[in-house]
């Protein structure tokens, strides 16, 4: 990964625009580092990258004063080439990615004023700011994908790059594991998903009497800890984004004074509040009720689970059939009971990975191993559960080997022909564009060429 991606991709800008917005008031000079094109890179815009990197505790192989502006120089030819190229940047995205990055501010700094004062400007001209960064973020991406969108490794390329490798250079894999699951709700009794109801109601009616403000309640009640700190405000968010009975009950508020009926979702019910809609996204409020599972329902639920345990290790029933008739586990239910690692979308988790319960039932076992029934939180829904778990595979840690991480060699073959590939464009691109580098920036050992080119 480029050091520009992780400097800036969904998590950085931050401190770049603070200098920008303090030289805008303050009218200091600009100091002219490298020029790319007619485009200059600025000393300070180095700086503020430089110091961004520290503050996120972003590594940086070699000297930064060298590292970062040739990557903003790359930067710069890949939007050169996307203004030739006519990318257009999906708006839907963007504003996505902006608003989910001031949510991140304010989670951080406590509140819209004090992220003002942090970066010196408004939200407004902020959301512009972080706008304009992701938009050519998205453009250098595009240009990128659009080079390497033909690379696909065949099992041929893939031994022959493993049998090339250097055995020092292969990456060393930690313990893995890959675990099935069953997992069952407990029974709610009506009588507690009424009462949950009627509270619900009454906040509601609280707000719409003007007897309190829905923050307030939200600040006190509302079980989604990520939002009840914020008064229950959830920032501009999309429909894909939101649950969907959410999106829809949101979408359908039109007046802010008003609260919406009681809504189920996956995570319990809501009351909704409309702070304002924008385009295809909407910023609200909402108070977050989970009803309780009571002793009784849980062990019910476990006792159920500890025969269909015995059922298994009788050989009466499988374990992936099993899971397939009574699982209440939707990613794995239609999968054999195989736990998705979300992070890669394989069966193959390392511990840390695992949720906590899972990880703790699975540590002493051994493969094909079942559990005893046990109370896990949902990892989405935050709702206590029941599960058995069966060891499938315990992989020991060890260098990455061809037989046993085909994918991981594999990726890592398609990541340097990829490599290969945008290397060749830059150094063809690079003979197309003006290059200029001030003295006292050039004492580099460069990636690329540039003083040979810029001369």
């Amino acid at each position: 990964m480029t050091i520009n991606v992780k400097l800036r991709l969904f998590n950085a800008l931050a401190l770049a625009f603070v200098a920008l917005a303090a030289m805008a008031q303050n009218n200091v000079a600009e100091e002219v580092a490298w020029v790319i094109g007619s485009e200059p890179i600025f000393k300070s815009d180095i700086e503020e990258q430089y110091q961004q990197a520290l503050y996120e505790r972003v590594p940086i192989e070699g000297n930064p004063y060298c590292v970062i502006p040739e990557q903003m120089a790359l930067d710069k030819l890949f939007l050169d080439q996307a203004r030739i190229d006519t990318v257009e940047v999906a708006a839907s995205t963007i504003s996505a990615e902006v608003e989910n990055r001031i949510n991140f501010f304010i989670a951080n700094l406590g509140s819209k004023e004090k992220v003002e004062e942090y970066f010196r400007m408004p939200l407004p001209r902020l959301r512009e700011k972080l706008n304009e960064a992701y938009s050519d973020q998205y453009c250098i991406q595009q240009v990128q994908n659009e080079l390497t969108k033909n690379v696909k490794a065949t099992p041929a390329d893939v031994q022959r790059y493993y049998r090339a490798l250097p055995k020092d250079s292969l990456p060393y894999i930690p313990m893995q594991v890959e675990v099935q699951i069953i997992t069952i709700n407990p029974l709610i009794p009506q009588q507690e998903i009424d009462e949950v109801k009627s509270r619900l109601r009454d906040y509601a009616q609280q707000v719409t009497s003007g007897e309190r403000e829905f923050s307030t309640l939200a600040i006190l009640y509302s079980e989604d800890q990520s939002t009840a700190v914020y008064g229950g405000e959830t920032g501009f968010q999309s429909r894909s984004v939101l649950l969907p009975e959410y999106a829809t009950a949101a979408f359908n508020l039109n007046d802010s004074k008003r609260v919406s009926n009681v809504v189920e979702t996956d995570d319990g019910f809501h009351i909704i509040q409309l702070i304002e809609k924008r385009g295809d996204r909407v910023n609200t409020r909402h108070i977050l009720l989970r009803p309780k599972v009571s002793d009784k329902d849980l062990t019910d639920a476990l006792n159920r689970l500890d025969s269909v345990r015995s059922d298994i290790l009788s050989g009466k029933k499988t374990f992936e059939d099993m899971a397939l008739f009574i699982s209440q586990d939707k990613d794995s239910r239609n999968n054999k009971g195989n736990m998705l690692n979300e992070n890669d979308h394989s069966s193959r988790f390392e511990m840390a990975d695992l949720p906590a319960e899972v990880g703790k039932k699975i540590n002493n076992m051994q493969p094909g191993e079942v559990s005893e029934p046990f109370v896990m939180l949902n990892p989405k829904t935050r709702r206590e559960q029941v599960a058995i778990v069966k060891l499938v595979k315990r992989i020991d840690g060890h260098k990455a080997d061809l037989a046993e991480d085909y994918m991981i060699i594999k990726d890592m073959c398609e990541a340097k022909e990829r490599e290969k590939i945008i290397r060749e464009w830059v150094e063809k691109k690079q003979k197309s564009v003006y290059v200029y580098i001030e003295e006292g920036w050039r004492d580099c050992d460069f990636k690329y060429d540039w003083l040979k080119k810029g001369k």
